[in-house]
């Protein structure tokens, strides 16, 4: 593309010698005419011409004169009247030049790279070459272009001619035709092409249009089209082209160069609103950004002075003037909020009095208890985290809501803020300990549900009133046995990250049986923990507990990593086992990528997917359907057979099995306990199973503990165990040095059935 840098001079020199170049040529053309223009008054035939209207400056329409312009005009209308033709141009009102050669409105047609067939299949003549029209590639500033046989390339649909000599020319070329530029070049942006494919002509007009300005035409000619006129291939159609012929012959070649350049040089396009606007935008829009801005500060101005006042009014309602604690009204409102914010955090709620307060008024004046309870909402607002509250509700009673972290969590408050309180005095040199009574109120579930702050005050200070009716000072707790719970929590959750490093968790396997043939045909990996503070610990205490406080993914990606490298050293030692492994419901979230997750794993340790069962318990199906399926799905994908674990338990969704693609279910058994009536137990057990197998799904019973239900389960086809009865869960090595050789049979009894 030409770059124009001239200045206002250079510019009026460059047309004043145009100009000048142009008359000689114009001279010198008619000097070497046939036919004098006197001559050529008389006696001419006219010849309409159709040309495309969407070719600026080729052919174009101008604005002053309302007549039909352009390179291809001058060069016709030059070519024509040294042949003896007057010549009218038009318009082509048809989607095509192939179409318009069918139409009877015009004599010749232009132009034409060479003769086409028209849309009819009527064959053309084309007259010799009035010009060549480069054609160039168009593209965005910052795309790098593929090589030329990959190349996506867009035109308009007029040029469907040209759109054949090019995929001539080019054969591995993909052409999109567009109805108008506008559209081409939104292709170009929108990736749908590479390039736009014109002639240069059109683009030194095309690209003067401002939002244009990151389009750049390629440095290299990608080829040249001769610029003919044609007609239908009649007697009357040849007679008119072989005249033409005489008049392009007679045409100087410095004549159509200059017809070339003087419209190649014009500033033809005219801006519209939306040029002006991408012109002047950016002015327009800072204009009415700074106007906004002005009334939006303005606005805000006066907004926050309202605001101010009204957070002045708020503060001091909602905060103690003296200490700058909260008042009883702003912690009853900040209490509501942290509990309605932070649903799974156990607090506590305290209420503390000094004893004889009135005492230290009196003795000491009321300066010195005033500095007293300023020093006691300081200290206690340095302890105090941004989930944490306190308030002083009135004169030296304080309330504070505090997060459990069971005893040391009270004996660092004894030593940073209690202990600090009641040695204020002799730390100044006098004689006078203040002592503190505090009642504890332990919040329970029902209090998260219905917040009654006020009611949570008057049983902690139940509990304070025990304590100064029967000591000088000191705590009491007003349930006793929620406080314990809250401790032990305290102490689960909180040791984990140390119980993880220091190896506190075991991971044991309980061996799966073929109650039919007695093989172990699996295992199921379970976790243990030993304590270090609170011992051996129940899974049924530490994993419900470590799935209400979302830590179940720690331990369970702890547990994943552990079997993966048992099963890589079995399977060094020739021994192909499979493991199934739980999965939380709690585990299953959006942003983890669980399913990849289990891939990593046995790419990292060699494994194949077949030695990984995944176990999701059945109320994880219940409670987000859509990721849960997604989870699934995507698991099996990856070639891991997924089970559904507790299947009967109480939580069971019937329409989730035709729902949920799982490989294998693992039902519970609480059916056959000795509560309710048995009989109808088993009807439902038998039909479980009947159904598992219809869905065309595997099955294993788990909880089996005593021989009669191990053949109830068998009678009924299902074959594969786990339990008590056959196995309890056992450590690593002693999993491995099993007999796995030596068969279980069903017509065993429980006093000879193998034990581990």
């Amino acid at each position: 593309m030409i770059k124009y840098h001239s200045n206002r001079s250079e510019a009026q020199i460059a047309r004043r010698f145009l100009a000048l170049l142009f008359c000689g040529v114009v001279a010198l053309s008619f000097a070497v005419a046939p036919v004098s223009a006197a001559s050529a008054a008389h006696g001419r035939d006219t010849l309409t011409v159709g040309v495309p209207a969407d070719r600026c400056p080729v052919f174009y329409r101008d604005a002053d004169t309302d007549e039909i312009v352009g390179i291809g005009v001058d060069l016709m209308r030059v070519a024509a009247e040294h042949a003896g033709y007057d010549v009218t141009f038009r318009f082509v009102t048809e989607a095509t030049l192939k179409d318009a050669l069918d139409s009877d409105a015009y004599d010749v047609i232009m132009p034409f790279g060479s003769a086409i067939s028209s849309t009819s299949g009527r064959s053309s003549v084309v007259s010799d070459n009035l010009t060549q029209t480069p054609f160039t590639l168009v593209t965005e500033d910052s795309r790098a272009l593929p090589p030329l046989n990959e190349l996506r390339v867009g035109m308009l649909r007029s040029l469907g001619g040209g759109a054949e000599t090019v995929l001539q020319l080019f054969p591995g070329i993909e052409i999109s035709m567009y109805e108008t530029m506008a559209d081409s070049v939104k292709a170009l942006r929108d990736d749908e092409v590479d390039a736009l494919l014109h002639n240069s002509f059109v683009w030194s007009y095309v690209l003067q249009k401002p939002a244009y300005s990151d389009l750049r035409v390629q440095p290299s000619t990608m080829f040249s089209m001769d610029f003919r006129a044609g007609t239908l291939d009649t007697p009357a159609g040849r007679t008119i082209i072989e005249r033409l012929n005489g008049g392009i012959a007679a045409t100087p070649e410095t004549h159509r160069q200059a017809i070339i350049l003087d419209h190649t040089s014009r500033r033809l396009y005219r801006y519209d609103f939306s040029d002006y606007l991408h012109q002047y935008g950016l002015i327009l829009l800072l204009t009415a950004l700074l106007f906004a801005s002005l009334t939006v500060i303005t606005v805000q101005k006066r907004r926050a002075l309202r605001l101010e006042q009204e957070e002045k009014m708020r503060h001091l309602i909602d905060h103690d003037p003296l200490t700058g604690v909260l008042s009883l009204n702003g912690f009853r409102k900040r209490v509501e909020t942290l509990l309605r914010t932070h649903p799974d955090t156990p607090y506590f709620l305290s209420y503390n009095n000094i004893k004889n307060f009135k005492f230290i008024n009196d003795s000491m004046g009321m300066p010195a208890g005033d500095e007293l309870l300023r020093f006691w909402g300081a200290k206690s607002m340095e302890a105090l985290s941004d989930e944490e509250a306190i308030c002083r509700i009135e004169g030296d009673h304080f309330a504070v809501l505090r997060r459990c972290g069971g005893d040391e969590r009270m004996l660092q408050d004894e030593t940073d803020v209690l202990d600090p309180v009641r040695n204020f005095f002799i730390d100044q040199g006098k004689d006078k300990r203040v002592q503190i009574c505090s009642g504890v109120y332990v919040l329970t579930p029902e209090d998260y549900q219905q917040i009654h702050v006020d009611h949570m005050l008057d049983l902690a200070r139940v509990a304070e009133k025990r304590v100064r009716d029967t000591r000088k000072d000191g705590y009491e707790i007003y349930n006793p046995g929620q406080w314990e719970k809250g401790k032990r929590v305290a102490d689960i959750i909180s040791h984990l990250p140390a119980a993880l490093s220091a190896g506190e968790f075991q991971v044991c396997y309980q061996p799966q049986i073929n109650f039919k043939t007695g093989e172990i045909t699996g295992t199921e990996a379970l976790c243990r923990w030993n304590h270090a503070k609170l011992g051996w610990l129940r899974p049924s205490e530490f994993i419900p507990t470590l799935e209400e406080y979302d830590l179940i993914y720690d331990l369970d990606c702890y547990v994943w990593d552990t079997v993966c490298q048992d099963l890589h050293r079995w399977n060094e030692q020739g021994k192909h086992r499979s493991v199934s492994v739980n999965l939380s419901r709690r585990d299953i979230r959006e942003e983890r990528n669980i399913p990849g997750h289990f891939y990593n794993l046995i790419h990292v340790y060699g494994l194949s997917a077949d030695q990984l069962r995944i176990e999701i318990t059945e109320s994880a199906y219940v409670e987000d359907h859509a990721l849960l399926i997604r989870t699934t799905v995507k698991l099996r994908e990856f070639g891991f057979q997924v089970e559904m674990d507790d299947f009967g338990s109480g939580y069971s969704s019937l329409h989730m099995l035709k729902d949920v693609p799982v490989d294998r279910i693992k039902m519970d058994l609480q059916f056959m306990s000795e509560t309710g009536d048995p009989e109808k137990g088993r009807i439902i057990i038998r039909h479980m199973i009947q159904m598992v197998h219809s869905l065309g799904m595997s099955l294993i019973a788990e909880g089996v503990e005593n021989v009669t239900q191990a053949q109830f389960l068998q009678s009924c086809g299902c074959s594969e165990m786990q339990g008590f009865y056959f196995y309890k869960p056992m450590p690593v090595q002693e999993y491995e040095s099993m007999d796995e050789t030596v068969p279980l049979l069903a017509a065993e009894s429980p006093s000879t059935a193998k034990q581990p």
